[in-house]
């Protein structure tokens, strides 16, 4: 752990510490010109109030990433008269991160989170959890995709380093809550109850829920999530009207760790085995070609595959023992049910496993760009599994099955990682 400061800021190059330098400036000439409220300033404040539900004066650690979003949560809980911490953690390559755009936790990054704190007047605490980070998710990345599955790296961080660890070192701070910079709103039952439900953002554009469908309900308690309420643009209002020079600083983009999108190159370097070739294989039993390694494709993947047939194909399974690409007609595509593992559960029922021995009926959602289907739970063996009501396209194993209540469509109640997958019965 080491103290906000540029003193202690780690494998700094030059140029970068004068560009901190020259930014931290900036920064402060801004909030010296910058009007004390502004009316967007004050919703915002209001909203991160009543997010918080705490009163003033309540120590709350702040994770900071870097980013607009995370800036703007702890200048609004300064604003609301809480006692902030700031945290950011050290994720990975410090150095290889340094001048890279559109990453998190790493880099230039780490230096505009010690400014923001300086700015806003906070403390600010720097953890190198990249030991944790590689292990707890690059390494589950790469053994992911050997396993023929298509994971979500930020699902796991999410559910490890972040609102797992980060949570111990907020309670060892004194904290009585966290809070986040995430897309998701917190709210208690409007007809009563004691415990908070996850609830998706107001802005559907923005919302984050399927990528923290595994809070649990012990994590809920503690975690606050401001931004829940408003959209991203009032978001960056809210920064320019506080002079914060990251009010128009790119989102993230893609997986943070991953270099120009190239996935590949992250799991080649820790896990080479998995580019060894193998067979392209049709459906049907005929051998197409040859591949260069299952850890190049993901379900429902068309381009790429540099086979000629006359039909469209598909990837429609990946079989990592035998080091085959299944593919096949866009038909072979659609899933009439799937299985979950690592299963959490928000709602009344206790568990996943309770809710699907129930038969409860759910909306189910199995890709963060596609809106919750209708479907039901079922416990096959003792284990849960998911039926659609229709059929669902692409369905890949390693992605996460998030669940819905279709009484209340806004409430997250929980969900799995997809684990298998079972292939609809088409009439002739």
């Amino acid at each position: 752990m080491y103290v906000s400061g540029v003193r202690d800021t780690p494998n700094l190059a030059k140029p970068a510490l004068n560009r901190y330098m020259a930014a931290m400036d900036a920064d402060i000439a801004l909030l010296d010109n910058a009007p004390t409220t502004a009316p967007a300033l004050d919703r915002a404040v209001e909203q991160a109030r009543q997010a918080v539900g705490l009163p003033a004066g309540t120590r709350i650690v702040a994770a900071m990433s870097g980013g607009v979003d995370s800036t703007v949560t702890a200048a609004l809980l300064a604003r609301a008269g809480y006692d902030v911490v700031g945290v950011t953690l050290q994720l990975y390559d410090h150095g290889a991160a340094i001048s890279r755009k559109g990453a998190c936790c790493a880099g230039q990054d780490i230096l505009d989170a010690r400014m923001a704190a300086e700015r806003i007047g906070i403390p600010h605490y720097v953890l190198d959890y990249e030991s944790r980070f590689k292990e707890q998710v690059i390494e589950d990345f790469a053994d992911a995709y050997l396993r023929g599955e298509t994971p979500i790296p930020c699902v796991r961080c999410n559910q490890t380093v972040k609102f797992r660890d980060l949570l111990d070192v907020a309670r060892d701070l004194g904290a009585e809550a966290m809070a986040t910079g995430h897309y998701v709103q917190r709210a208690m039952p409007a007809g009563g109850g004691n415990r908070p439900q996850l609830r998706r953002a107001a802005d559907p554009a923005k919302d984050q829920s399927y990528f923290l469908f595994a809070t649990t309900a012990e994590q809920l308690d503690f975690l606050r999530f401001p931004l829940g309420g408003m959209d991203k643009p009032t978001v960056r209002l809210v920064a320019a009207e506080l002079g914060l020079a990251i009010a128009d600083k790119p989102d993230s983009q893609d997986i943070c760790f991953v270099p120009e999108g190239k996935y590949t190159t992250v799991i080649d370097r820790i896990r080479p085995q998995g580019a060894l070739p193998g067979d392209m294989v049709h459906l049907d039993g005929r051998v197409l070609g040859r591949h260069e390694g299952v850890t190049r494709y993901t379900i429902g993947q068309r381009r790429g595959l540099n086979i000629a047939v006359g039909d469209p194909l598909f990837v429609v399974k990946i079989d990592a023992d035998k080091r085959q690409v299944i593919v096949g007609p866009r038909e072979a595509l659609l899933t009439q049910a799937l299985s979950l593992k690592e299963g959490n559960w928000l709602g009344v029922e206790g568990s996943l496993e309770a809710a699907a021995a129930a038969g409860a009926p759910v909306l189910a959602r199995v890709r963060s760009t596609r809106e919750p289907v209708p479907g039901r739970l079922a416990l096959v063996d003792g284990e849960p599994r998911l039926v659609f009501d229709g059929l669902e396209e692409g369905v890949a194993p390693g992605q996460a099955c998030v669940l819905y209540d279709p009484a209340d469509p806004e409430r997250v109640l929980g969900g799995g990682f997809i684990v298998a997958t079972e292939r609809a019965t088409l009439q002739p």
